[in-house]
C-alpha cells in the first residue's frame, strides 16, 4: 500500500495538482482584484448608479442584483480566457512537440492470389506484341 502512494506521489500529478491550486488560488485573488478595481466600476458608469444601488433593481421589496452577477460572468470570461492562453495552449504545443511520431503502418504481405496475379502479370509483359 505505501509502495502504491509513494508512486502515486512521484509520478507527478500531485506536484502537478499542488501547483495548480496555488497558482489558480493567486490568480483567483488577482481576478477579484480586477473585478473590484475596474469592473464594477465600469458596470456602475454604465447603468448610472452611484454607490450601492447601481446594478440592481427592486421588486416589491426584493432585491435583484445583476451588476454583480455580470461582473462575476465576465470575471469568470477572463479567467478562463488567461488560463487558456497562458496555460492550456502552451501545454498542448510541448506534448504535441515532444510526441513521439506514430510508427509507420506495416506493409501487409500480399496474399498468394496476389502474388499469383503479379507472375501472370510479369509474364504478359515479357511476351511480344502480336497481332490480334
Amino acid at each position: 500500500m505505501l509502495s502504491g502512494f509513494r508512486d502515486f506521489v512521484v509520478r507527478g500529478n500531485v506536484v502537478d495538482l499542488a501547483v495548480g491550486v496555488v497558482i489558480g488560488a493567486s490568480f483567483g485573488s488577482v481576478v477579484t482584484a480586477f473585478t473590484n478595481a475596474f469592473l464594477t466600476p465600469l458596470i456602475k458608469l454604465a447603468t448610472g448608479g452611484r454607490g450601492e444601488v447601481a446594478g440592481r433593481f427592486t421588486v416589491e421589496g426584493v432585491v435583484f442584483d445583476w451588476g454583480s452577477f455580470v461582473t462575476a460572468l465576465i470575471a469568470f470570461l477572463l479567467t478562463a480566457l488567461v488560463v487558456y492562453v497562458f496555460v492550456v495552449r502552451p501545454m498542448n504545443l510541448i506534448n504535441e512537440r515532444f510526441r513521439k511520431p506514430a510508427p509507420a503502418p506495416a506493409v501487409p504481405e500480399p496474399t498468394a492470389e496476389e502474388k499469383l496475379l503479379a507472375e501472370i502479370r510479369d509474364e504478359l509483359r515479357r511476351r511480344p506484341a502480336g497481332p490480334l
